[in-house]
């Protein structure tokens, strides 16, 4: 009999007494296997928060498919994640990381194979995130900017707006959500997807940012897609599977 996973939700600490939500669907695995942790974009306004993963199927899909744990956070102001929403900065990466240290606990994850997946606002944040972990197995980058102060003179009112109210617009403000300024504290094989016609983060960012990584050594790999902002799930499914089904492929050390 196939026992198929069940999705659970959690409420966990940030580090500084905020509440940070979860939900999780594990693997039915004798051995710790790996896990994925999923960043949400900005959902038009709704606030969803990790719920999205949820509801989509994307949670238990991952988790079957792949026999892992797979993972969604709430951003901070999303779901029932405390806020104020802060514009993928300080609060929303010391979010992922509670996130990420949440599932290094459970006895279902090998730790060394967790793999972050940020889409959107979510990359922004997953990749200041790799710039202070190092331990990740990789990292995933969907549809993202990696200098926002750039990215926002390019923007359209409505993000322009966004950045403003969330996040201000010092130079303190972007360098804190730009990981351009730190390649070289990323370690972690990164994945970059991106549409060729994305008219809210521009494809120039990723090629400049998957440029970057290369240069500073990191394995990066960059997919661009005849798109705009929202990548086709069947498009990228060739460029995401195999992926997956490398890293996620236990290491066999012999003695």
């Amino acid at each position: 009999m196939v026992i198929m996973p069940v999705v659970t939700r959690h409420l966990i600490d940030r580090g500084d007494g905020a509440t940070v939500e979860l939900f999780q669907a594990q693997a039915a695995s004798e051995t710790p296997a790996g896990a994925i942790l999923f960043v949400h974009g900005n959902q038009g306004g709704r606030l969803l928060g990790g719920i999205e993963a949820v509801d989509s199927g994307a949670l238990l899909r991952f988790c079957s498919g792949l026999n892992i744990t797979a993972a969604a956070v709430s951003q901070p102001g999303f779901g029932a994640s405390d806020g104020p929403p802060d514009f993928c900065g300080p609060k929303t990466q010391q979010a992922i990381i509670a996130a990420l240290a949440f599932l290094r606990e459970q006895p279902s994850v090998d730790p060394d194979r967790i793999v972050l997946y940020g889409n959107s606002r979510g990359a922004v944040a997953s990749a200041m995130v790799a710039t202070q972990v190092s331990d990740l197995r990789a990292v995933i980058l969907s549809s993202g900017v990696y200098d926002l102060e750039v990215a926002y003179h390019e923007s359209s009112y409505g993000l322009r707006w966004a950045i403003e109210k969330e996040a201000g617009l010092s130079r303190e403000a972007f360098l804190a959500r730009s990981a351009m300024h730190y390649v070289p504290e990323v370690r972690s094989e990164t994945l970059l997807l991106h549409g060729k016609h994305d008219d809210r983060a521009p494809v120039a960012q990723a090629e400049l940012f998957s440029k970057a990584l290369s240069n500073a050594g990191v394995l990066a790999t960059l997919h661009v897609f005849e798109c705009g902002h929202q990548i086709p799930r069947n498009d990228m499914q060739g460029a995401l599977r195999p992926f997956l089904q490398r890293v996620f492929n236990p290491v066999v050390t012999y003695h």
